[in-house]
């Protein structure tokens, strides 16, 4: 054979070999069609089992973080008969305790757990079973002094809720050089346990909940008060309001008078709010304390015809400082951490109607305002409200003010106006009063009483958010354990132990207009005026959605060119003409019920039940309507306000929707729609669809080979 003919078989089998035909071209694409789609479902899927699944839940130092939420049973028990309330109250109080010690239960999992994966049933069903016989001990007690309770048992199952968890970058544990910010060195050193959290004094702790004792706050549960738009609005005021103000001083407690109980929510149970308060007014606020105690106590309030008893969370300075009551229940030992901060001011306004006069406070009303467990309940009955100094025109609800400097942070709690004119308690301890509508109005049977405002400032600066604090120190205020301290459970309480003569002398000074009270002269950083220096407090009304704040605590507060800070904020409205009131005027409370014993709900400021289905399928027949604890047809002249022209675009705001997306309450889980990996189920129909695409290519291939 010649040289050429070998040369041209060899090249032919050559080709014969690199040169498949098309329908084994086709079959090759087909396989790889079928095994791309296929590994994109598998994967897709397995990640959203794992991720979102009720049977395991990633923790530790994934990243991951989750919190205990359980429907709060006091939304449910809006009348409870008188001879039921102290059984019932201290079973309350036990359903906020079985919550707290399985809260700490899921620390301690988590802890261990690392990249590992954690069994919800572990800690789900054992709480469950304990609720369900505190619940079943509930009902029976009312079955005992009136109507059978429905429905209540369904209430006994909790959910784990997956939270916005912080990064191992952005651990908090105070300042790495583990001092106090007065450069005093911590009693707690060497790596010693101190506060009783699990924490190091100054040291790191793994990510997960974030903060001094690994339950918050997170980075997003701070916002730039720059990046705010202005949404404060002041309501009108008619010919015949009550434009005057009684003001009332009683200090910033600076002796110190702290403790974890609520002698509203939970009388009688000791560490019932599992948080700390800051108190002042009456010096006899524990548990135990009868009225007749509130009566004969001392007062640091200027004007010693006041004794009421006001009294919110303290605020505390995440720095690694051991505290007080750091080995104490409802400090350190439920997470509770870091250095209390004493307010710079706090100023005690009551003020009038926006549409007629107001009447007297009955003695010993009881009132909270905002919900200590908002962050799990939703926001039907939050009420909080942060800002910067310079800058009160702008509100925030769910988030921390990052204040620029020279300005302080403000905290304002406006209460609830509006008295039923029968009861100074109720047994959720809400629908003895209301919030007027944005007009002044009350709901039905409700009276016009004077608008408690308070406004407690801190000189506290802005933490360092890229570092966890560490730099900066973070703030918070104290919390239920497993309500992971957000700015959206921060909430207040008042008992009016005022004097007679000094309530009718209230009354007197704010119906006929004028400025009157012990508080009333001029303070450091506050006009005469109490608009003026204060700005426009917010509106008597819960809040509405949370999410709606604008800014990023990332954000630059520069970006959004419409968002200039003010330095004043916009003073209140002068006073304008308008009509007199056209409800009827209500009779006068009996003598009896302003002796009525405190009593109610054990769980601090009840929330929204998880959702309206819930409501309307397991709704007690003895359930009183909500109308009575929320504004009557009143819309959130705030959310209103921020939601201006362009605001859809705003890139700030997205960002900020995003970041606390986590924290949105009740939000479904477990479903195969949310993946691990965020990115929903696209990738699976993309899968999905390259595998019956490969399919199809296979079959056709091969009946061509054919």
């Amino acid at each position: 054979m010649s040289e050429s003919a070998t040369t041209q078989e060899h090249v032919l089998g050559h080709n014969r070999r690199r040169r498949p035909t098309g329908a084994r071209r086709a079959t090759f694409g087909a396989c790889a069609l079928i095994l791309g789609g296929g590994g994109l479902v598998a994967v897709n899927v397995f990640a959203s089992a794992t991720e979102g699944g009720n049977t395991a839940v990633p923790l530790g130092s994934s990243g991951v973080a989750a919190t205990i939420d359980c429907p709060d049973l006091s939304e449910r028990l809006t009348t409870v008969p008188q001879a039921a309330r102290p059984e019932v109250d201290t079973e309350l109080a036990r359903l906020d305790q079985q919550i707290a010690t399985a809260y700490g239960q899921l620390q301690e999992a988590a802890r261990g757990a690392d990249d590992g994966e954690l069994d919800e049933a572990a800690v789900l069903d054992p709480l469950e079973r304990e609720r369900a016989a505190t619940i079943e001990r509930i009902v029976a007690a009312v079955d005992k002094a009136g109507d059978r309770p429905e429905g209540l048992d369904a209430e006994a199952a909790c959910a784990l809720r997956r939270t916005e968890a912080t990064t191992a970058g952005a651990e908090s544990g105070g300042p790495e050089q583990g001092q106090r910010q007065d450069g005093k060195e911590q009693e707690a050193g060497n790596g010693d346990d101190a506060d009783g959290t699990g924490q190091d004094a100054g040291g790191q702790r793994p990510p997960g909940n974030g903060g001094q004792a690994g339950n918050g706050p997170v980075a997003g549960d701070y916002a730039a008060i720059e990046s705010v738009r202005p949404n404060a609005v002041e309501a009108p005021r008619r010919d015949g309001a009550s434009n005057g103000s009684f003001a009332t001083s009683c200090g910033v407690n600076a002796e110190g008078l702290f403790n974890s109980d609520n002698l509203i929510a939970a009388p009688g149970v000791g560490n019932g709010a599992h948080h700390f308060h800051d108190y002042v007014g009456n010096q006899d606020n524990d548990a135990f304390s009868s009225d007749e105690d509130l009566a004969a106590a001392d007062t640091s309030c200027a004007d010693r015809g006041d004794k009421s008893s006001y009294y919110w969370p303290v605020l505390r300075l995440q720095n690694g400082t051991v505290e007080q009551d750091a080995q104490s229940p409802g400090g350190g030992i439920e997470g509770n951490a870091g250095e209390i901060v004493t307010p710079a001011e706090v100023t005690l306004t009551f003020e009038g109607n926006e549409r007629g006069k107001v009447t007297e406070m009955p003695r010993l009303l009881r009132i909270i305002t905002g919900d200590a467990k908002a962050f799990v309940n939703g926001d039907a009955n939050a009420n909080a409200s942060w800002s910067c100094t310079g800058f009160e025109d702008r509100q925030l609800k769910d988030k921390y003010p990052l204040c620029p400097s020279g300005s302080d942070v403000v905290r304002t709690f406006t209460f609830q106006s509006c008295w039923d004119g029968r009861n100074i308690d109720s047994a959720n301890h809400r629908t003895h009063v209301a919030f007027a509508a944005a007009d002044g109005s009350c709901p039905d049977g409700f009276r016009p009483i004077p608008r408690l405002v308070q406004r407690i400032v801190y000189d506290v600066d802005a933490p360092s958010l890229q570092d966890g604090g560490k730099t900066v120190p973070l703030f918070a205020v104290d919390s239920f354990p497993e309500q992971l301290h957000k700015p959206v459970t921060d909430h207040s309480d008042f008992i009016n132990v005022f004097d007679e003569d000094l309530m009718r002398e209230m009354v007197d000074c704010i119906n006929t207009g004028r400025t009157c009270g012990a508080g009333a002269s001029p303070g450091p950083g506050q006009g005469g005026d109490p608009g003026e220096g204060a700005g426009e407090a917010p509106q008597e009304q819960p809040t509405g959605d949370p999410g709606a704040n604008p800014g990023d605590p990332g954000a630059n507060p520069g970006d959004d060119a419409t968002d200039e800070p003010t330095e004043k904020p916009t003073e209140k409205p002068t006073d304008e003409p308008a009509e007199e009131p056209t409800e009827k005027p209500i009779e006068e409370p009996t003598g009896a019920a302003p002796t009525e014993e405190p009593t109610g709900a054990a769980q601090q400021g009840s929330g929204a039940p998880e959702d309206d289905a819930r409501q309307t399928e397991t709704a007690s027949p003895s359930a009183e309507p909500r109308a009575a604890t929320t504004p009557a047809g009143a819309a959130d002249d705030r959310s209103a306000a921020e939601a201006a022209p362009g605001a859809e675009g705003d890139a700030g705001a997205r960002e900020d929707v995003a970041a606390g997306a986590a924290d949105q309450p009740r939000v479904p889980q477990g479903g195969l729609a949310e993946t691990g990996s965020g990115l929903g189920l696209w990738p699976a129909a993309v899968g999905g669809v390259l595998f019956a695409g490969g399919c199809v290519l296979l079959v056709r291939s091969r009946r061509h080979a054919r």
